[in-house]
């Protein structure tokens, strides 16, 4: 039997080792659907598997890296659906009077697996076609401070560390101080909660700050990052190779495989000092 306690759900799980068998409670990530409808146009614009919590911060930060909304006065409303089984499921986000969101930009997540190399040649391009915040040129930071990331960002992981299956997303700042973070069962989820709790409390861009998110870099992580203006990208895996085109495109200092004290420079090798030059 499983019981839902927030982000985290009590199980029942079984333990097989040393050839005996025992059992015991376990806690796993809470995964369910977080569904985003746009009013007053009653529009369904994304549904996501997510873990619960921060759902108004998930909204804002998804609308606001596809550039459904340009500011979070582009929000007069947040609310909670309240009829039915799934309440805390659906997040109505009422727009300003007058506002006529661009939809467009979400289209790219209805291309099939099939088209991938068209999908990502015509993603690259869509992006060129939007507005962003500058990407400043600095800062610039030493290996010292790259190599502190990871442990901040494990130490911050409260869910992680009664669940094992959760990801991140962190913002530092130039010095590698921790400035907020937020987990989820989806990198990109975890990063639209980042945005929009930056969004909403007036912090973006992220000028001269550092994101990190665990797992990998994909598109759709450089895509958010450019968004919210980020110089310097960070992850615990390996980019993807659309994920190096975006960062080379715009500017971006990717830096991937980071774990300890070592770490891959894809692109912007300008904004890292190694302390041992």
């Amino acid at each position: 039997m499983n019981t839902r306690i927030g982000s985290k759900t009590k199980a029942t799980v079984w333990v097989v080792e040393n050839g005996k068998m025992r059992s015991r409670q376990d806690y796993l990530t809470t995964e369910e659907p977080l569904e985003i409808r746009l009013l007053p146009q009653k529009k369904t614009v994304a549904v996501t598997m997510r873990t619960p919590g921060a759902d108004f911060e998930l909204a804002a930060g998804f609308l606001y890296s596809e550039g459904v909304i340009n500011s979070k006065e582009d929000i007069q409303r947040m609310s909670y659906c309240v009829d039915g089984e799934q309440q805390y499921n659906i997040v109505n986000v009422e727009l300003r009077a007058g506002l006529i969101p661009n939809l467009q930009p979400l289209e790219r997540h209805f291309y099939t697996s099939s088209a991938c190399g068209v999908c990502g040649k015509a993603s690259l391009e869509a992006l060129n076609l939007r507005e962003y915040p500058e990407i400043f040129p600095g800062p610039i930071v030493t290996d010292e401070t790259i190599y502190s990331l990871s442990t901040q960002l494990r130490a911050a992981q409260s869910i992680f560390t009664a669940t094992g299956g959760l990801h991140a997303a962190a913002v530092f700042n130039a010095q590698g101080q921790l400035l907020n973070l937020r987990e989820d069962v989806g990198r990109h989820n975890a990063l639209d909660k980042l945005i929009g709790s930056a969004l909403l409390s007036d912090e973006l861009p992220f000028n001269n700050h550092i994101v990190m998110v665990s797992g990998r870099s994909s598109f759709e992580i450089l895509q958010k990052s450019l968004v919210a203006g980020v110089p310097i990208v960070c992850s615990v895996s390996a980019p993807s190779s659309m994920a190096v085109s975006v960062a080379k495109e715009f500017g971006i200092t990717l830096i991937g495989f980071l774990r300890g004290e070592r770490f891959n420079v894809y692109t912007g090798l300008e904004r890292i000092s190694a302390t041992s030059n």
